[in-house]
């Protein structure tokens, strides 16, 4: 059980990391704001591959599970960030991304 809560946990402050790193250059580009914000976001996605380098898998089954932890990630970020509250429909999604995530890192492995 705790190497599963370690694993959700790297993957949420993964996903933090790249849409952080996403988020600021889309302000800058987007909304006007200071160019000096491309500083952070590229040293949030420097972050964001180094975090996914930790994970104690091959790397092809970690970025296909990731996925599953960031489309949650991205519907969190929808609702406390842009202030837009999630559908069903965008909780239902999340959901089976986030089973989808499972299956693939904490199903039996054949070795």
């Amino acid at each position: 059980m705790l190497l599963e809560l370690k694993t959700l946990g790297l993957f949420v402050l993964t996903a933090l990391a790249e849409i952080v790193g996403c988020y600021l250059p889309y302000l800058w580009l987007r909304e006007g704001k200071t160019v000096w914000l491309l500083l952070p976001g590229a040293l949030s996605l420097m972050a964001f591959a180094w975090l996914l380098s930790l994970h104690p898998t091959a790397a092809g089954r970690v970025y296909a599970a990731y996925g599953g932890v960031y489309i949650c990630m991205a519907i969190v970020w929808l609702w406390s960030v842009d202030g837009i509250r999630p559908t069903f429909w965008d909780l239902l999604g999340s959901s089976v991304a986030l089973l989808g995530m499972a299956i693939i890192m904490f199903a039996p492995k054949q070795v």
